[in-house]
């Protein structure tokens, strides 16, 4: 049989991402293998950093693979050399300088990133932690996570700030092309896409955004960034932006009692009464804000002029909000901010609304601003009135909060040997850990917790002589102050968080917030924020992100243990930081806590709300006593 041609297929090359090359890098500048794994690679993701023998025996291979490619592609100079110094010391030498030739050589070894890989492969272990954190497990991931989230979506990601993430995007907008995947054109580290518009016309900027245009796609701003064109000001003369003046036709002819060219400056002063509240403050403005920018774009129509007919078209909007005005939660300071969020307002949320603005269209009509007031003539939309109206379902099982204390705790341990990174992980769960402890063990609200303060924590002796209870004095709801107790282990986290911060939590006489932020991303906006102070509290939103941060990667680690029923996994993931408040009142309830004592400690105003947990507590005994009846019917 005479011989047949046969051909041979040779595997490709195997291939090698960034962060290879950069730990071959710092092996030839005789970098120890150890110290390579522990800087550029995830021991638990990537095998070859198990061991220090493992690493090095994979970056040896690497070097051997890519001279192999560099002798058959690289220049003869290049060749000659080595060949040269396998020849003499067995396996080639490189330097720094040969390296790069070498890796010029080899770009068959070099893969391309894609979608579907993971991000450990390309970014340093401490980013790909930080991501995947936060579920951005691939490449793919966090284009669509920055996509969706626009300019601002680096700060749902701990620890990523500003210089990083603009340094991320622009890596993915380098390699679009083998991607397959762009990134959006307003997705970087600064504000967005703002068009700004001088509001003087001079050709200066105040960062303002004059809104209006199409109301399918218009130019829409938050309260403290709108400018209203001069038309649908509601002003008296020029207000500072182009165009002619026409006077709100609701505008009173009587004197005024505030000065307020025009309608954002009568707003404006509204506001000022709640300046002293930031809550309402800022629930305020979101609903003044939400007026403004439909009277302006989508009816037409300046806010002194509303009609009736107005008013209730408004009320209708609310219920279905246009797609235009609708979107993901995102920084003020984004173009893809949105005043409503996708599906619209419930309707409570309607209701409420519709009462802040009769309320504020009143006080500009005592103020005599406006000669009227439209929404007295307009109803509020109908909602139903809960039987209960306090969610206790949210409150932690006794074990399930028991097994979240204790995965804390595991978090949180001090381990004198462990690496820097390691160690300001677990500062942070400790900060997380005192958070969610004042809260679970003491019943406070999220705002409460947040602006808790050292001077309010003392020791107080009991009457009958026993061991003395820790007691915090808050201010709540409608400004009014209580005191709650204070668990021991609660004042143990807190000591500890305090040591985080370089601070003797039993210093005499110590004012500072108990719990404040360890780490202030070096922005403008986080600065602005604190004040330049450095302890300023947290603010109740970033208290409760940071509560919340916590709790989800707690029920991630629950998950893989097959210990924990689905239903706490379920529940953990839908647990808000005032869940830990109703914890609170569940577990105080069922240890016979008498239930006026627990109405002082959460602040109720009313005696009835409290007893709602009392009724969960006795269905929680009710189900279980059916449990225990069914077992012995089997």
């Amino acid at each position: 049989m005479a011989n047949q041609k046969q051909s041979l297929t040779l595997p490709p090359p195997r291939t090698y991402t960034r962060t290879d090359f950069t730990a071959l890098r710092a092996f030839v500048q005789r970098v120890p293998a150890a110290t390579i794994a522990r800087l550029y690679y995830d021991s638990e993701l990537a095998p070859q950093a198990a061991s220090a023998e493992a690493m090095e025996r994979y970056l040896r291979t690497m070097r051997d693979e890519l001279v192999q490619l560099a002798l058959l592609h690289g220049s003869p100079v290049l060749a000659d050399h080595l060949k040269a110094s396998i020849r003499q010391h067995g396996s080639a030498k490189l330097t720094a300088v040969t390296l790069r030739m070498v890796g010029q050589a080899s770009t068959l070894a070099a893969a391309v990133p894609a979608l579907a890989h993971p991000v450990h492969l390309w970014f340093r272990p401490l980013i790909a932690r930080r991501l995947a954190g936060e579920g951005i497990a691939t490449l793919g991931a966090l284009v669509d996570y920055c996509n969706a989230r626009g300019g601002s979506w680096w700060r749902s990601v701990p620890r990523i700030g500003a210089l990083r993430a603009r340094t991320l995007v622009a890596w993915l907008r380098r390699h679009e092309k083998t991607l397959g995947a762009r990134v959006d054109a307003d997705v970087d580290a600064g504000t967005g896409s703002w068009a700004l518009v001088p509001p003087d016309g001079k050709g200066g900027t105040d960062d303002l955004v004059v809104i209006g245009g199409n109301p399918l796609a218009p130019r829409l701003a938050p309260f403290e960034r709108l400018a209203v064109p001069a038309a649908l000001s509601g002003g008296e003369g020029g207000d500072g932006t182009h165009g002619t003046v026409h006077r709100g036709t609701n505008r009173a002819g009587a004197f005024a009692y505030i000065r307020a060219p025009h309608d954002l400056a009568a707003i404006h002063a509204y506001l000022h009464r709640y300046r002293d509240r930031p809550a309402t403050l800022r629930a305020y403005t979101r609903e003044l804000e939400r007026l403004i920018l439909w009277a302006v774009v989508v009816r037409g129509v300046a806010v002194s002029s509303m009609t009736v007919e107005d008013c209730e078209a408004y009320k209708d909007f609310l219920a279905t909000p246009s797609p235009a005005f609708t979107g993901p939660k995102q920084s003020r300071r984004s173009g893809r901010w949105r005043p409503f969020a996708p599906g619209g307002l419930a309707p409570d949320s309607q209701a409420y609304a519709v009462r802040v603005l009769r309320a504020a269209f009143t006080w500009l009509t005592d103020v005599r601003y406006l000669a009227g007031n439209p929404w007295a003539a307009v109803t509020d939309p109908v909602t139903v009135t809960r039987e209960v109206a306090v969610q206790v379902g949210r409150a932690l099982p006794a074990e399930l909060w028991t097994g979240v204390r204790a995965a804390l705790d595991a978090r949180c341990a001090r381990h004198g040997n462990a690496a820097e990174g390691q160690e300001a992980e677990a500062r942070q769960w400790r900060t997380a850990r005192a958070a969610i402890l004042l809260m679970g063990d003491s019943g406070l609200r999220r705002d409460e917790a947040a602006h808790a303060r050292r001077e309010n924590l003392r020791l107080s002796p009991l009457p009958s002589g026993g061991a003395p209870v820790w007691a915090l004095t808050v201010t709540g709801k409608r400004r009014k102050q209580r005191t709650v107790p204070v668990s021991a282990a609660t004042v143990r986290a807190l000591r500890e968080h305090w040591a985080d911060r370089g601070r003797d939590f039993d210093a005499p006489l110590d004012s500072a917030p108990l719990i404040v932020p360890l780490v202030i991303p070096a922005t403008g906006t986080a600065l602005k924020k604190h004040g330049g102070v450095v302890e300023a509290p947290y603010t109740a939103d970033a208290f409760g992100h940071l509560v919340r941060q916590a709790i989800q990667r707690v029920t991630v680690e629950f998950g893989a243990r097959p210990d924990v029923p689905k239903e706490h996994l379920v529940q953990l993931a839908n647990t808000s930081a005032h869940a830990f408040r109703h914890t609170f009142g569940t577990r105080a309830v069922a240890r016979e806590m008498p239930v006026d004592v627990v109405q002082a400690i959460l602040g109720h105003a009313s005696l009835q709300t409290t007893s709602i947990y009392v009724r969960a507590e006795q269905q929680r005994m009710l189900e279980a006593a059916a449990q225990y009846y069914a077992a012995d019917d089997e």
